[in-house]
């Protein structure tokens, strides 16, 4: 059986932690940040974890991303 392919934007976007969590970074983080509060920007700073109920469709489109 061939391999299956990865998703490529996801496989750029995402990363499997060791305890098997699906990483991800925030959007909304690039231009326009002036109207954005000071708290909205910091908070979008900060590493997202999906939660538990959309992992298994990301590791579906990623099977051979590994943890870092």
């Amino acid at each position: 059986m061939p391999k299956m392919k990865s998703h490529s934007g996801a496989k750029k976007r995402f990363r499997v932690t060791g305890s098997g969590k699906v990483k991800m970074y925030h959007s909304q983080k690039n231009h326009i940040l002036t109207k954005k509060s000071r708290k909205r920007k910091r908070s979008l700073r900060q590493v997202g974890y999906f939660p538990t109920t959309q992992e298994n469709n990301i590791k579906r489109i990623i099977p051979y991303k590994k943890a870092n």
